[in-house]
């Protein structure tokens, strides 16, 4: 077979939703991925071990930690416009009381399972105290982010390390991304096929210049039912192999969470920031969600324009005629595009995050199989999708 183009395979040679040629609206960036914004780094820390009978402690472990650096390593400490939306509360994201009043985030961001926010948090501390012993001299207020994967992991364990968050931040490049099961994405379920990691772009046209959304998710949310790919529902053509809604026999098939990071090179303000975050539930929508009761939703955008502007370190000196910030933004009335951008990102990220996967069995023989590919394509191709939409 020819090498495909590397925007449609994982830098591991998986393939993502495009190798199948699945049809998808906007005009990616070169990685397609949330590091097409210059700058933004993510890093990656996968725990894969042990198979067989749940112990306590002992695993299986399937798990680990996402790091997203919106100015890498050597901009740790430098403010850039933020802001946050719960679409569902049912999850948790640390520090958003301080995105609502400030409107701003200066240090990586983590994705982890539920019960590794803490690790997490203090690992982003640790590494801030060794890196940047002078930000770290002030109050720090780290986001941390958090799915479910306790149906193949051994979520209790403490398997989570400080380290493993110290790792991801350290691993964190620029460029080409793994998807699927690696970082905290490991050992989650999306549409009860495998899900976890998932990333796309969009570039906006804007009169003199270009600008770009990425959009990562860690995606472990929707019931098999409501899949939909490309418009077209396949859920019920896919039904046939779902151990894990058979496990949750009558209980919340459609659970798990989503976290969702948009990054941008437009200038914003930190309000627009927060409209962008709340599109990505219509990308989401795209994909058939309706949304879990017992499904965390949780979204945050950056812009890494207006450099610093934000800052909220401690002041030196009296104020002075100098003591001001200044910052450039797009008109809210030419918003439309980068919208469009956040929801067609996300559409496509879910669809990455499932296609460059395979299956994985976890504790207790717990198994979720891979989105099965050749199925996806006869399904389109019967109802005409793939003419339809390019």
């Amino acid at each position: 077979m020819d090498q495909l183009p590397t925007d449609t395979t994982t830098p591991a040679g998986k393939a993502r939703a495009r190798a199948l040629a699945i049809p998808l609206q906007g005009t990616p960036g070169p990685a397609n991925a949330i590091t097409d914004v210059g700058g933004v780094l993510v890093g990656y820390s996968t725990i894969i071990k042990g198979e067989g009978r749940l112990s306590l402690g002992q695993g299986p472990v399937r798990t680990g930690v996402t790091a997203i650096l919106p100015f890498g390593h050597d901009g740790v400490g430098v403010a850039c416009a933020a802001g946050y939306h719960s679409f569902n509360g049912n999850g948790e994201m640390t520090g958003a009381s301080w995105i609502e009043e400030a409107g701003s985030i200066s240090l990586p961001i983590l994705i982890t399972n539920t019960h590794a926010v803490g690790p997490c948090h203090r690992g982003i501390i640790d590494w801030v105290a060794r890196h940047k012993p002078d930000v770290a001299d002030q109050w720090l207020l780290p986001v941390v982010a958090e799915t479910w994967d306790g149906y193949l992991n051994d979520i209790n364990g403490s398997h989570v390390t400080v380290d493993h968050a110290i790792a991801a931040i350290d691993n964190a490049t620029s460029g080409h991304i793994e998807e699927g099961s690696v970082g905290g994405g490991t050992g989650m379920n999306c549409y009860a096929f495998k899900g976890g990691s998932g990333t796309a772009s969009r570039v906006v046209d804007y009169g003199h210049r270009s600008y770009t959304v990425g959009v990562f998710l860690q995606a472990n949310f929707g019931s098999r039912r409501e899949l939909t790919i490309a418009g077209a529902p396949l859920g019920n053509e896919l039904a046939d192999d779902n151990p894990m809604e058979h496990y949750f026999s009558g209980g919340p098939t459609g659970a798990g969470s989503c976290i969702g990071i948009v990054a941008t090179d437009a200038p914003l303000l930190p309000g627009q920031c927060k409209a962008l975050a709340r599109r990505v539930p219509l990308g989401l929508a795209r994909t058939g969600t309706t949304g879990s009761h017992f499904s965390g939703d949780i979204f945050l955008a950056f812009s890494t324009a207006n450099r610093d502007a934000l800052n909220g370190r401690f002041p030196r000196g009296p104020a002075t005629e100098h003591s001001y910030g200044h910052m450039d933004f797009i008109p809210w009335g030419r918003m439309d595009d980068f919208y469009a951008a956040v929801v067609q990102a996300a559409e496509e990220a879910v669809l990455n995050a499932l296609v460059a996967n395979s299956d994985m069995i976890g504790r207790d023989g717990n198994r979720t199989p891979a989105l099965p590919h050749a199925k996806v394509v006869t399904a389109l191709n019967a109802r005409g999708v793939m003419a339809d939409r390019q």
